[in-house]
């Protein structure tokens, strides 16, 4: 699978071992950055992720910082993105099968990486779930209504 990954300087650290743990398990990893912890803005990252994601060149993104929240919030402004943020393996099984989230956003500070290890696993192997996608078409039809 290739999966694209950004973080800024609080998620550097679990971005950057979950990197090494995704790259062993055989799934082609692109990251971008933040290459260090020297401050950054999490919207950046969020963005160039998510453009990835949007236009197909990557089957999903994972993006980090503190909590994930910026970051998830930052994802869902770009067209084509549903990015949840997810604490725990039930979440992000059910953002994959559920919501057909193409994006997952986590905390460094709320999670473990022995936590994220679990969740990001739990939501590679998850898949979407037809009985939703009613459900999903009318969020991308909220989406194209409010174009701007």
């Amino acid at each position: 699978m290739k999966i694209v990954i950004g973080a800024d300087h609080a998620g550097f650290d679990l971005k950057s071992e979950l990197v090494e743990y995704l790259t062993k398990k055989g799934h082609e990893v692109v990251d971008y950055g933040t290459d260090s912890v020297d401050r950054v803005d999490y919207p950046d990252y969020a963005r160039i992720v998510s453009m990835n994601v949007a236009s197909k060149t990557v089957d999903c993104g994972i993006l980090v910082c503190g909590t994930g929240i910026g970051m998830s919030i930052a994802a869902n402004k770009v067209r084509g993105i549903r990015a949840a943020l997810v604490y725990n393996e039930l979440t992000a099984r059910l953002a994959k099968e559920h919501n057909h989230a193409n994006v997952i956003a986590l905390g460094a500070r709320t999670q473990s990486l022995g936590e994220a290890k679990l969740i990001v696993d739990t939501y590679l192997n998850a898949h979407h779930e037809s009985r939703h996608e009613t459900r999903v078409s009318k969020i991308a039809k909220l989406e194209e209504e409010n174009k701007r």
